[in-house]
């Protein structure tokens, strides 16, 4: 079981972040963007264009550490990181629901 204080402050990054970045260039974004110590023990969560992939930097008692998830697009899930506060069932999610097509024949494969 995952137990989170309620003093623990997380920031999302609402644009999208270049996910070759490591360590130092999301210390920067931390200081430039949320105006916060990437070593304050926050998390920091960053995620790229297609909301499929995330980095969440946070301080873990002796150094920082980077933790990252990458969707599988052959994996049948659900869950998309989606912008915060939007649907996971937006226009940009399935397309084909929302002119009131039938979804079983959308493909959950990547375009080409």
């Amino acid at each position: 079981m995952l137990t989170l204080s309620p003093q623990l402050r997380i920031y999302v990054h609402a644009g999208a972040t270049d996910m070759r970045k490591s360590f130092d260039g999301l210390s920067g974004l931390v200081r430039s963007v949320f105006r916060a110590e990437p070593l304050d023990g926050s998390l920091f969560l960053f995620l790229n264009r297609r909301r499929d992939r995330v980095k969440i930097l946070y301080w873990d008692r002796d150094g920082l550490a980077l933790w990252c998830k990458k969707l599988d697009s052959h994996a049948p899930h659900s869950f998309l990181f989606t912008e915060i506060g939007k649907d996971a069932n937006t226009r940009a999610v399935r397309p084909a629901t929302v002119g009131g097509m039938d979804s079983s024949s959308t493909r959950t494969g990547p375009r080409r």
